[in-house]
């Protein structure tokens, strides 16, 4: 093994039952053939198992951070608590070199009925911290977690986002080669998020991270690299940019119609080009738009919109027809509309077209299309924001200062 390389996964799998009873009656059944020297013939299912992680292999080095996406139930828990040898696969084998501090679940590893303090030894004991350690980082620990007069109460009396604080900051003095971070910063607010985001950004020199979550901004902001899961198989691995189209892919049946104002699409298309079923266009570039319609009878005063929800379902931007008060009108018949946006500042990603036409006051919806079209945008990477606001800076005085 590279002496670089902190994590090593080699064809992993692992399988759970769906009935428990049959799962502690096969536990026991294993137990007892390896104890008689027999094979309990981990590559096979049996009735009621099924793959929740098939055939996973990754590598992190030190100084990297792997973020990992997916759906839920893809199987992205299961690959980190095997991680972090809380469970053992059924195939494959895992290499870990190092010290793992490990932030998987709220709560986990806690006393509720032990005070802050006390819980503070106690899990920094479970991350392999000495207690002259845990005296010597005491302080800096509290501070980190800046959950006040809460240190001495019991901890059933936290909320969720105070186990987060108290858990991540043992977890990151206990000074690990390799930190593994579930979804669960999600709960923390923003001032404590950043604090965070800055420390991994800071261990991550001399530290190999692996952080799953389902926010694509946020894998972009802190991960080197990707990978994508999906029903436990790896549908990507490579760099964040590229892993949101493959995220993406995930969702594409999803599509949705609703019609009942007898309004239909014949046809849909942006004026770029076209690439593996997305529309690509790039940064700051203004779009046009071809919409064919079809009404089954007269609907006077409508207003249509068109919404641009980025990969990871965020809502950043839509085009309304009545912002500029345009008086649209869709008699029985077929319509051709030629739309015309201004430049749209999107940033690098996979953005999702929804097409909504109402009529005027909005209180009757006559179209609905959820993911009429999909739109990858290419070009530099500006900021975590999936829309860039275009602007401009004049300076007075300073030094530096634009003019």
């Amino acid at each position: 093994m590279n002496n670089n390389i902190a994590v090593k996964v080699e064809g992993v799998s692992k399988k759970y039952c769906k009935s428990l009873k049959k799962s502690m009656f096969y536990g026991i059944k294993d137990v007892a053939r390896n104890a008689l020297g027999l094979s309990s013939n981990p590559g096979s299912l049996r009735k009621g198992e099924f793959w929740a992680v098939t055939n996973i292999s990754i590598e992190v080095k030190k100084g990297e951070t792997l973020g990992i996406i997916g759906p839920n139930g893809a199987g992205k828990t299961t690959l980190l608590k095997m991680l972090n040898g809380i469970f053992w696969p059924d195939k494959g084998k895992i290499t870990i070199k190092g010290k793992v501090g490990a932030l998987i679940e709220v709560g986990a590893g806690f006393h509720p009925l032990l005070t802050g303090r006390e819980n503070i030894y106690i899990n920094a004991a479970i991350l392999g911290m000495t207690k002259k350690e845990v005296d010597t980082r005491f302080d800096s620990i509290v501070a980190f977690a800046d959950i006040g007069d809460f240190l001495d109460a019991p901890v059933k009396h936290y909320s969720s986002g105070m186990f987060v604080r108290l858990g991540f900051a043992i977890a990151v003095h206990s000074e690990p080669d390799i930190l593994l971070i579930d979804e669960i910063l999600a709960v923390g607010d923003l001032g404590f998020r950043v604090k965070c985001y800055n420390k991994i950004a800071e261990m991550a020199k001399e530290c190999a991270i692996v952080v799953v979550t389902h926010d694509m901004s946020t894998m972009a902001r802190i991960s080197s690299n990707s990978l994508v899961l999906n029903n436990g198989m790896a549908l990507f691995s490579g760099l964040p940019d590229k892993a949101t189209q493959h995220y993406s892919s995930i969702f594409e049946k999803e599509k949705t119609v609703v019609a009942p104002g007898g309004i239909s699409v014949v046809d849909f298309a942006i004026e770029t080009k076209k690439e593996n079923g997305y529309f690509v266009t790039t940064t700051g570039a203004p779009l046009k738009l071809n919409l064919e319609l079809f009404s089954e009878y007269d609907n006077d005063y409508i207003t249509l919109i068109l919404a641009f929800v980025h990969s990871s379902g965020e809502f950043v931007a839509e085009y309304n027809s009545w912002f500029k008060r345009e008086d649209l009108d869709l008699k029985e018949g077929g319509h051709k509309l030629h739309i015309v946006l201004e430049p749209l500042w999107l940033n690098t990603g996979i953005y999702h077209l929804s097409l909504v036409i109402t009529t005027r006051n909005r209180m009757e919806h006559l179209l609905v299309i959820n993911r009429l079209s999909t739109l990858y945008v290419t070009g530099e990477r500006f900021g975590n924001a999936p829309y860039q606001i275009n602007g401009a800076i004049t300076c007075e005085y300073g030094k530096g200062c634009p003019t």
